[in-house]
This record gives structure tokens, sequence and C-alpha cells, in this order.
């Protein structure tokens, strides 16, 4: 990522922080509409579940201006996730429900720029958690 996305993702995040309790219901409110078949991974309590994702947006934005500093707990994370059930498939509806929950919650602030810096985001950590968790060539899929 260029450093001028990375400060675009920091600065942006920084708005929707304060809504992060509605950011997480409008971002399960997505994946579940778009991509009903994951909803049965989700057995506890989705505001908690929210909120673990949240904190996880935290260290993940905070973490991009350096981003070997973060690589190693998004591997464990993806990982962990493929014991959940959790498929390489299944990053895309995530990528959709949180660029969409990202739309909403920035509203005017969602310019060209900040989908592009956020997609990139998304897309390099995605693809390097798909690669740690099922091998490089489900990555390349």
């Amino acid at each position: 990522m260029k450093p001028a996305q990375v400060e675009l993702v920091q600065k942006t995040f920084g708005d929707v922080a304060p809504i992060s309790e509605q950011a997480a219901a409008l971002f399960y409110g997505r994946l579940f509409e778009i991509a009903p078949e994951v909803k049965p991974m989700f057995k506890n309590d989705i505001t908690e579940q929210g909120r673990k994702l949240m904190s996880t947006l935290v260290i993940v934005v905070r973490g991009l201006s350096d981003l070997p500093s973060i690589l190693p707990a998004a591997s464990n994370l993806a990982k962990k996730h493929v014991g959940y059930g959790v498929k390489a498939a299944h990053y895309e509806p995530v990528g959709a429900a949180l660029l969409w929950t990202l739309e909403k919650g920035l509203g005017d602030k969602w310019t060209p720029d900040v989908a592009s810096a956020w997609t990139e985001a998304y897309v390099t950590l995605s693809g390097y958690m798909i690669s740690e968790a099922y091998g490089k060539a489900e990555a390349a899929e």
C-alpha cells in the first residue's frame, strides 16, 4: 500500500470508530444478507462478535503503517478461522460487507480515493490471510 492510502484508511477509520457498535451491526447484517451460508458459523453473541471485529480492525488499521508488524497476527487469525469453517471464498463477501459498511458509515467522506484505499487494504490483508490459511494456489484464485 502507498503511504497516502494508509493515511486515508487510518483517518477515515477514526471517523467510524465512534459508531463502532452500529458499524458492526451493519457489517453482520450485510454479511448475512449477501452470504447467508456463513451465519451458522456465528454461534456466539453477535454483539460481542462485533466488538471483537472492531477491536481487530483497530489493531489492523494502526498497523498498516508497519505492515510486517501485523502479519504474524493476521496469519494466526486466518488459520484460526479455518477451524470455524471459513473457506477462502468467504473472504470476498466479507470484504464486500466491510466496504459497504464503511461507505454507509462514512457517508460523504466515502470518496473514490477512500474506497480505493480501503479496497487495497482489504485485498492486501485478505490475500495474505488466504495464502497463509489455504496455501498460495487458493490465494491466486
